[in-house]
């Protein structure tokens, strides 16, 4: 099998499951690809982003950090899709709580990912395009976060170009149109997925609550968010199952 070299992966064309789970921390790659795939193989480590692929429930599946912010996902997420054959990917990270009901460690599904960046402004559309995940992913997510007995949530969330914003204020706004938490990849996921027909959806953690204050640890971010980690490999063999019997790029059932 003939070696792909893009900018930012180098990997044989065959080296990428046809999904891909993305948390932002090369970390969290590693301890998925150690703790859950059988036979995992490093496939991609161009500045160190650490992309595995094995197999999980007898499924192939790869597991690539994305680094943080709309721009590294967006090339990333690009790259697989368009040079590795990549169908569908999923984004595994964490979040930061806008809603009281929103709970730390509470699982949040990103249904649309409403976003400050201008990162549609290259499509040159004539108003705001709205990114949102792919059904048959997101159906499939739901079911396996209720049987797991997550304690989960499905709707609007935020896509920040800014962690540390000037404004104290900014998320005030979006707080009151019922957006239930910030991160800072989605959006940019979801706009590549449906410029590309392809499948992507946002599984999150909330690591911390920018109501109550209450935080996790690096640490526990790095290691313990199995449940969305389990809820994603879960989907990932699901839909493999039933890939061949259903119309699924760019979200159609």
């Amino acid at each position: 099998m003939s070696m792909i070299t893009t900018p930012h992966i180098n990997a044989e064309a065959d080296a990428f499951g046809k999904t891909v789970l993305m948390p932002g921390d090369p970390l969290r790659s590693q301890y998925i690809a150690e703790h859950y795939l059988e036979n995992s193989q490093l496939v991609n480590n161009i500045r160190g982003i650490q992309g595995y692929t094995g197999t999980y429930k007898g499924v192939k599946v790869s597991v690539m950090a994305s680094g943080m912010g709309m721009p590294t996902i967006g090339i990333y997420s690009y790259e697989l899709y368009n040079f590795f054959g990549v169908e569908n990917i999923m984004r595994i990270g964490s979040t930061g709580a806008l809603q009281e009901k929103v709970r730390v460690r509470d699982i949040v599904i990103g249904m649309g990912a409403c976003t400050n960046s201008n990162y549609a402004g290259q499509y040159g559309l004539g108003g705001t395009f709205a990114p949102i995940a792919s059904y048959p992913l997101m159906k499939e997510a739901v079911a396996q976060a209720q049987k797991a007995g997550a304690s989960y949530h499905v709707g609007n969330i935020l896509s920040s170009d800014t962690f540390y914003s000037d404004d104290k204020n900014a998320n005030e706004g979006w707080k009151k149109m019922g957006v239930l938490c910030v991160e800072m990849e989605a959006a940019a996921l979801y706009m590549n997925a449906a410029r590309c027909g392809k499948n992507a959806l946002a599984i999150l953690t909330v690591s911390d609550s920018l109501v109550t204050g209450e935080e996790t640890t690096a640490e526990e971010r790095q290691n313990s968010f199995t449940q969305m980690m389990e809820i994603a490999l879960n989907t990932a063999v699901s839909i493999d199952e039933y890939a061949g019997q259903t119309p699924f790029a760019g979200g159609n059932i």
